[in-house]
């Protein structure tokens, strides 16, 4: 069975107190990812329905190697820098995607 694609799960739980700190570094790292990377194909942000302070990431990327260049991206090292503390927990898992059934 061939891979179709490379994807980051990444699961954070926000201190709460820095909540409203942490999403628009958030969200403008998800979208200088998806405008800036051609590797990047779908950077999806999630939060709980019963937490507000846990998100979860669903990033789509064509390779391992254009997350690798994610990971270097001016964009992400300076959100990882200025979010890192902000965080009470972040758990990365990745997968190889190997069916994508897209929209409909």
């Amino acid at each position: 069975m061939s891979v179709s694609g490379y994807i980051v799960v990444v699961e954070i739980v926000v201190r709460p107190e820095l909540g409203s700190a942490f999403m628009p570094l958030l969200l403008a790292n998800a979208a200088q990812s998806l405008a800036q990377e051609p590797g990047c194909m779908v950077f999806d942000v999630c939060r709980a329905s019963d937490d507000a302070n846990r998100l979860l990431l669903y990033e789509v990327y064509v390779d391992a190697g254009a997350f690798e260049a994610h990971l270097k991206s001016p964009h992400f090292l300076s959100f990882d820098a200025a979010s890192s503390a902000m965080m009470a927990s972040k758990q990365v898992r990745v997968f190889d995607q190997l069916v994508h059934g897209g929209p409909k």
